[in-house]
């Protein structure tokens, strides 16, 4: 019994000394080159001298044992009962005290992310609070192990030069340690500082490039655009096969945001052909009165599977009203009649700068700016208070909107791709010179393939004869260089 309570101190009393001693030998290597006068001495003997401490301590180790094992069998029985109920005391407080420091540091992990400063000082006190209760609690455990006689000649040896060494290490390292952390911290500070001014630099030219201001922000808005086009190499310039891509994302978008409406009404469980008629009667109420009854009657069936051509053509027409001015009739600006190429220039600057941009982060940041606008105009056009209210049960989107925000829901979300779209349409249409030309199958139309292209796909691939426009779906287009791109339109036979 008293041999393994021996050997247990012992070994307790090793684990402290090695744990001590062993980060400090690292810090030697690592930092010997930095060192000068008496602490490079101090390091060399060290080493000089490091393989006989090792024989030396095992000797000393092996007269330590018996010296021990001759002091506790000295003792009398309650003086050794005594010394095991306080080393079982003291154990226990180190297992308390690591795991203490363990809840400590995962809280300060945690206060992170999200970022907590307060949380994270906290945390922080609390690990230093139960690092310190460790090494009161080792004190207490030297000063116990040394009450046994079993460091009597480690204490001998610790009055020597290698003891002064170990003292000094000991007390250098921790600074060592906190140094190097600072100085990585320091270095993730520095790469942060850098990412926020990139971002910084970003939302500077977005705020240039879609606030229409006046005087002279608006002067600095428009030299900044001219640099930026002057900067530009040749052939990244506006062109009409630009204009015909950005046409295709509209084309995209459209659809998508088209199924997606169209799911949500089916699950609100609407009466699909009901709505269907009720968009071909308000379509009908803006036709031209020269339309002939026998086009009107042709065009008010649609077939159910076709029934989102008929809404797709209801929110391209909404989404593409006032397409023909520079501000989609928001204002009364005259700016491309006053200063045509300038005004080119400024179109396309915020082209470039808005078409790798995310929507909902960029009305996020700036909610009021023109796009922001358009984006609000276009949703309480595309989407009535009664729909809203069917579909998701109240009308808070639409508050959101008519109070200036912009909502971050799916559907919101959707809309916004769309009207993206659109606004970078728009800004390549008054970019370009000369302008693209819109145009617009009317009700009752001949089909032209030239010109039109029907959604509905035929069987071989060509239309039948005797087909005629049942209701345009979105605008065609007739570039400057010729091209065109067509009108896509619904057709139904002719009766």
């Amino acid at each position: 019994m008293a041999g393994k309570v021996t050997n247990f101190s012992d070994l307790i009393q090793r684990v402290a000394a090695s744990c001590l001693l062993h980060p400090l030998a690292a810090g030697r290597h690592g930092s010997g080159e930095n060192r000068v006068g008496d602490d490079d001495d101090e390091y060399e003997l060290s080493e000089e001298h490091e393989d006989e401490e090792e024989e030396e301590e095992e000797r000393e180790s092996e007269e330590e044992e018996k010296e021990s094992l001759k002091a506790w069998e000295g003792m009398n029985e309650e003086v050794r009962v005594e010394r095991v109920v306080e080393m079982e005391r003291l154990m226990n407080e180190v297992f308390d005290t690591v795991s203490g420091m363990k809840r400590a540091y995962a809280s300060l992990q945690e206060a992170h992310c999200p970022w907590d400063p307060e949380k994270m000082r906290v945390a922080d006190v609390a690990v230093v609070g139960e690092l310190r209760k460790l090494g009161v609690l080792r004190e207490r455990f030297r000063r116990t192990t040394s009450l046994t006689g079993g460091s009597t000649r480690r204490k001998s040896r610790g009055r020597g030069r290698g003891s002064g060494v170990a003292t000094v290490r000991e007390v250098v390292a921790p600074y060592e340690a906190a140094v190097e952390e600072l100085k990585r911290e320091v270095k993730l500070r520095e790469v942060e500082v850098e990412n926020l001014k990139e971002k910084l630099r970003t939302v500077a030219v977005s705020s240039l490039s879609l606030t229409g201001t006046n005087g002279k922000k608006g002067s600095s808005r428009s030299h900044y655009s001219k640099r930026k086009v002057v900067s530009a190499p040749q052939g990244q310039g506006p062109a009409p096969e630009v204009f015909e891509t950005t046409m295709k994302q509209v084309k995209d978008a459209s659809k998508s945001f088209t199924m997606l409406l169209l799911s949500l009404m089916r699950s609100a469980h609407w009466d699909i052909a009901a709505a269907v008629r009720s968009i071909e009667a308000a379509a009908n109420a803006t036709d031209d009165l020269t339309s002939t009854t026998a086009t009107i009657a042709a065009c008010s069936v649609v077939a159910t599977q076709h029934a989102k051509y008929a809404l797709e053509s209801y929110i391209c027409r909404k989404v593409f009203q006032g397409f023909d001015h520079e501000t989609f009739y928001m204002d009364g600006s005259l700016s491309s009649l006053l200063n045509p190429d300038q005004y080119r220039r400024d179109c396309f600057t915020q082209y470039r700068d808005m078409k790798a941009m995310d929507p909902s982060e960029l009305l996020g940041i700036m909610p009021t700016c023109h796009f922001g606008k358009f984006c609000s105009k276009k949703y309480l056009a595309v989407v009535h208070p009664k729909m809203e209210e069917s579909l998701f049960g109240d009308l808070e989107q639409r508050r959101q909107v008519l109070a200036g925000n912009h909502p971050r829901s799916q559907f919101y979300g959707e809309f916004l791709m769309l009207t993206k779209a659109v606004w970078l349409l728009h800004l390549l249409a008054f970019s370009l010179d000369p302008a693209p030309s819109q145009f617009e199958a009317s009700r009752g139309a001949e089909f032209h393939p030239q010109y039109m292209e029907s959604v509905v796909k035929f069987p071989g691939g060509r239309v039948p004869a005797g087909q005629i426009v049942g209701f345009p779906v979105s605008p065609g287009f007739k570039l400057g260089n010729g091209s065109v791109i067509r009108a896509r339109v619904y057709l139904v036979a002719r009766t």
